[in-house]
């Protein structure tokens, strides 16, 4: 008997050179200049290359085997990766922007805070047509639409098409999910703690034995999926549409305090909660509402852009995702507080005076700022001991004599 001869690779051998040119070519497509022409990289072998940084928006790697690729803060927004080998590529803050990953195989991939809102990230299959007009399948070594142990840490994964997503023991610690389609995604034994999953779609989605604690869930119907010896512990769900505090609405003791506030005390009430959740009053921009005491309270996704908190009490409040952005929070206490990708360029961190020669410090003390932005924020002899710093951005930031651990 002949043997059946096996049909042909279509994976195509490029060497570095090669494909640094088309990548140069690529750069003058997008900047308009002479000699300038589109990425192609289909079915090219990139295992392995590093191409990390590069702009290859709009460039099409449809088929490609990028394993181990390193891709490391590069510009894919809108690039096609139809059906894509990225078993542990390092895509490591990437821009993945509405770039098409249907059936693109990511297991082990590290997206770790990387952007991939409104991507697809859906099942797909690339099929070929051979001889005798059959069909054949392109397939990788694993399965495609695969994110199995894929680390996404952090990730921005804001409208993203997973229906039908393998990510089974994926990592989605903080990512963002909301509004991401996630019908029948299997999310089997996943990490999403303190993940945002507001107004997800997880219609007969599986995260058995998933540990969500401090996840989002606020519009998430979770009788539609399978939540089998799931953690859902201290997660958020959907705020009340009215907050009351000893048979009062929030909204009046937040008025009373600010009256407090402006007339030196003369009139209001100053506010003492804890516990209490601050998102139905929409935002506190810009109110004056100095001293106020809300520890282990809610703000996440708060705007509080200026909003006057000097020698506030927030202690273990959570802020995560809320605008701080030029609030005054000279002497606030946030010990132990959640200000993960809090926005708080600008803000006033540093010591309040309280009577000549005496002032009382901002204390973050324990406070988690993973991914928060200190852009130009004013921090000098503020406390940071023991807080979690990891990705937060501080050029520009006065942090002179902060106690910082190093």
């Amino acid at each position: 008997m002949s043997a059946v001869a096996s049909a042909p690779s279509l994976i195509r051998v490029l060497d570095y050179s090669a494909v640094k040119a088309v990548v140069d070519a690529h750069a003058r497509y997008l900047n308009g200049r002479s000699g300038g022409k589109r990425a192609n990289l289909t079915y090219a072998d990139l295992s392995n290359m590093s191409l990390g940084g590069a702009d290859l928006s709009d460039a099409d790697f449809t088929g490609a085997r990028m394993a181990a690729v390193n891709l490391h803060g590069a510009n894919l927004k809108r690039a096609i990766m139809f059906g894509c080998d990225l078993r542990d590529a390092d895509l490591r803050a990437a821009d993945l922007c509405q770039a098409d990953l249907r059936g693109a195989c990511l297991r082990g991939a590290n997206l770790a805070g990387a952007n991939l809102a409104g991507c697809d990230l859906r099942e797909g299959q690339i099929a070929l047509q051979g001889g005798a007009q059959e069909f054949r399948i392109l397939k990788h070594a694993r399965k495609a639409g695969e994110l199995d142990y894929a680390v996404l840490q952090g990730a921005n994964l804001a409208g993203a098409h997973m229906t039908g997503a393998h990510a089974i023991s994926a990592d989605f610690t903080e990512a963002n999910l909301s509004g991401a389609c996630l019908n029948g995604a299997k999310l089997v034994n996943a990490v999403l703690d303190g993940a945002d999953l507001s107004s997800a779609q997880i219609f007969q989605a599986d995260f058995a034995g998933a540990s969500m604690k401090d996840a989002v869930i606020s519009g998430v119907n979770l009788d539609d999926a399978c939540f089998e010896r799931v953690d859902l512990s201290e997660v958020l769900r959907a705020p009340p549409p009215i907050v009351y505090v000893d048979d009062r609405p929030l909204s009046d003791l937040i008025n009373e305090h600010e009256l407090f506030c402006k007339s030196g005390g003369a009139e209001g009430v100053t506010m003492k909660v804890s516990r209490v959740d601050f998102r139905p009053l929409k935002q506190l921009r810009r109110r004056m509402l100095t001293g106020m005491g809300a520890t282990r309270s809610v703000f996440f996704g708060l705007n509080m852009e200026g909003a006057e908190l000097q020698g506030c009490d927030l202690s273990g409040a959570d802020l995560r995702g809320a605008v701080l952005k030029e609030a005054d929070l000279r002497g606030a206490k946030l010990v132990g507080a959640k200000l993960n990708k809090a926005d708080l360029r600008g803000a006033r961190l540093g010591p309040l005076m309280i009577a000549e020669g005496r002032y009382i410090r901002t204390d973050l003390t324990r406070a988690v700022l993973r991914g928060a932005d200190l852009r130009d924020c004013h921090a000098p002899r503020a406390r940071f001991l023991e807080a979690d710093l990891h990705g937060v951005r501080i050029e520009g930031a006065d942090l002179t004599e902060a106690e910082l651990e190093t």
